[in-house]
Order: C-alpha cells, then structure tokens, then sequence
C-alpha cells in the first residue's frame, strides 16, 4: 500500500550517530587469574585428600559428612570457571 503524502512529509533525516572505535582484544591474561586458577585446583584437591586420609579425625571435617566432597569438587569447578579468563 503506499504512503499517503502526508506522511512522507513528517519523516524527519536521520541524525548521525557517532562512531564508536572498536575494542581491541586482550592479548593478555590478568595477572591473578593464574595464581587463583591453580590455587583453587590445589586447595580442592588437598582438601578431598585429606577427607580421604584423616577426615575421621579431625573434628569440622567429621561433622561436615558428605559435604566434604561438594567443598573440594566445588573449589575444583571454580578453579576451571576462573582458567576461562585465562589467555
């Protein structure tokens, strides 16, 4: 259908909208995400294994149950979410 001539009328020009310059990509790594990456990995792994070997013994752990392996899978999994960040 066309447009009546009144219409046409009211169109206004398009304003110019400012170029923006693009982001240049990261050809690095933050400085912390290594250290944290491989913290987290190391942290959740002692702490499975000493869940394994001495949690009988020791009193928090005992008492913490089955939960023990949701804290040292869980700092293993944030260990893997941070290692995203890495370049």
């Amino acid at each position: 259908m066309p447009e009546s001539s009144s219409r046409e009328q009211k169109k206004k020009p398009a304003a110019e909208k400012p170029q923006k310059t693009p982001k240049k990509p990261r050809t690095t790594s933050r400085p912390w995400v290594a250290p944290l990456m491989l913290g987290c990995w190391l942290l959740g792994l002692i702490w499975l294994v000493v869940f394994y070997v001495a949690g009988q013994d020791i009193p928090f752990m005992n008492d913490l149950g089955n939960w023990n392996l949701l804290i040292g899978m869980g700092l293993i999994a944030v260990g893997f979410v941070v290692s995203t960040q890495w370049i």
